[in-house]
């Protein structure tokens, strides 16, 4: 069992304070940004930042689906964290300033299932999630021009 990583990153064409807040505002925003691979989204605890606590499914295929019960923590500025009370994922937004605009990035890490099941998970897993994240942040980057 190893541990298997997806990233994905963009430049986003807004300030950081309100990329920051979008981001950090599950109870309004989040659902905004989300893709169709999220269903039954629902804030259960606070609604911004540290505090929060949420729960959704993730249709990563049509055969996967990852029941998440997050719990929000913000180590630092511009970092909110997304611990997974139901498997070892870890979700963590990097929102930093970028010149005139903002850079984004989500890191999901989580232990790997062991033998030829995780072989294909550590190579397969990554570049899908990735894709979902880029769509992700894709209606972030609109929500932020549009607000």
């Amino acid at each position: 069992m190893g541990k298997v990583t997806a990233t994905a990153e963009r430049r986003v064409e807004a300030p950081l304070d309100k990329v920051r807040a979008i981001v950090a505002d599950y109870s309004g925003s989040r659902p905004k940004i989300l893709t169709e691979h999220y269903r039954d989204f629902e804030v259960t605890e606070g609604g911004s930042g540290a505090g929060t606590v949420a729960k959704w499914k993730l249709q990563a295929t049509s055969k996967r689906v990852r029941d998440v019960a997050a719990t929000v923590s913000e180590p630092a500025p511009g970092t909110i964290v997304e611990t997974d009370a139901n498997s070892s994922m870890v979700t963590t937004w990097t929102v930093r300033e970028a010149g005139e605009a903002t850079l984004v990035r989500i890191e999901t890490s989580w232990d790997g299932a062991g033998g030829i099941g995780g072989f294909f998970e550590k190579t397969f897993a990554p570049a899908g999630l990735k894709r979902i994240y880029d769509g992700v942040l894709g209606n972030l980057d609109e929500l932020a021009a549009t607000n």
